[in-house]
């Protein structure tokens, strides 16, 4: 199977993030690092996205969900 090429308007409707979030967080290596497909070119493969998306999903688990509400009430 091959794997999709996704552009950065293609990441950002999946992963709901903006472009700035995105390189800042690829900055802080908290996101997968984009290929060069050419001289001003940039994408990431749909694989390497959705094993990154499904890591956040599997990796915050909320033990006390009263408590992460009143959180984020406070602004926490």
């Amino acid at each position: 199977m091959t794997d999709k090429i996704l552009r950065c308007r293609d990441v950002q409707e999946v992963t709901g993030l903006s472009r700035s979030t995105i390189y800042r967080m690829m900055d802080r290596n908290d996101f997968p690092k984009a290929t060069k497909l050419g001289v001003r070119a940039i994408g990431w493969r749909q694989s390497v996205v959705a094993d990154w998306i499904e890591g956040r999903c599997t990796g915050r688990r909320i033990v006390d969900r009263d408590a992460a509400v009143a959180g984020n009430r406070a602004g926490i």
